[in-house]
């Protein structure tokens, strides 16, 4: 069965966090995602009535049935914050008499697990797994290389464009990052040397950085996660890999070396260091260093 049409005044809603809060689109999406899944929901429970008119029991109804289906603690938290916004919203606009959800929070059962990473010795072994023969190949290794060196999400890898890379600081520069939030990752010499003269390779002046081999477009996310799943497999890695594991394992091999918390959310692009505090705890150190250890004493190689 296909979702709702949103109602006029919640496409108001979303207009609002665009153009006035300046959310990043991808967050105004994902919000809508969520509403949308909501009044589909209450639709069942109470039919016809609108979010905003919605009971405090209906949503804690709604809440027992989204536990009842098995999504997480995290999830459920994340839509009701969306739809605190919502309710927020609409009670400051005259629309309902109160926000039901204000001061509400799921935290029942809601524990945040530790991020699948990879160990030191499988990192070393997967990119052991990456050859270097002809072009395909030193594509998807530095793909593996860069996820891993610099902690990219995927689509973030995806959009780097070969301005993006400043020689003369020796950094990727990660212009859109989530939230519309720009950061700049310090690459460690090897990885650096291996890029340059993997971009250098194809005479690549300006684009992206990772193209298809067939019609040189730019990669898709699809084509990203497959590159690390085939590396995986070839490296004998156990259980699932993704682009999100490398990055997960950049985060937490950084914080095992002493780097600090504050310096780590930095490099990942994150909120704040609440974001930050699940990987591990926090020892003392510099990003720069930090980040040059991971090639230090052979532990990885490009």
């Amino acid at each position: 069965m296909s979702q709702p049409e949103l109602d006029p005044w919640i496409e108001g809603y979303l207009g609002y966090l665009g153009e006035v809060r300046r959310m990043a689109p991808r967050t105004v999406i994902d919000v809508r995602c969520t509403l949308k899944r909501v009044a589909e929901a209450l639709g069942r429970i109470r039919p016809g009535t609108p979010l905003w008119q919605a009971t405090h029991q209906d949503y804690l109804e709604w809440l027992e049935g989204e536990r009842g289906r098995g999504f997480s603690g995290a999830s459920i938290a994340k839509d009701v914050s969306h739809l605190r916004g919502l309710l927020d919203y609409a009670w400051r606009s005259g629309r309902a008499d109160r926000n039901v959800l204000d001061g509400f929070s799921f935290k029942e059962g809601y524990q945040r697990r530790t991020p699948k990473y990879l160990s030191l010795e499988e990192a070393k072994r997967l990119v052991v797994a990456c050859p270097k023969r002809n072009p395909a190949e030193r594509r998807d290794r530095m793909i593996i290389l860069v996820l891993y060196g610099c902690g990219l999400r995927t689509q973030e890898l995806c959009q780097l464009n070969v301005d993006d890379l400043d020689r003369e600081r020796q950094e990727v520069c990660v212009r859109h990052g989530k939230g519309d939030r720009p950061r700049q990752v310090p690459v460690m010499d090897g990885l650096w040397t291996e890029l340059m003269a993997y971009v250098g390779e194809r005479g690549w002046k300006s684009g992206a950085v990772f193209r298809t081999t067939a019609k040189r477009r730019r990669l898709a996310q699809k084509d990203v996660c497959q590159v690390v799943s085939a590396a995986a497999k070839r490296a004998g890695l156990e259980g699932e890999v993704t682009p999100k594991t490398l990055r997960h394992s950049f985060a937490t091999h950084l914080m095992d070396r002493g780097v600090k918390l504050e310096v780590i959310s930095v490099l990942m692009g994150h909120r704040g260091v609440g974001e930050t505090g699940v990987y591990l705890h926090a020892l003392p150190g510099r990003g720069e260093a930090a980040v040059a250890q991971l090639a230090a004493n052979g532990e990885v190689k490009p």
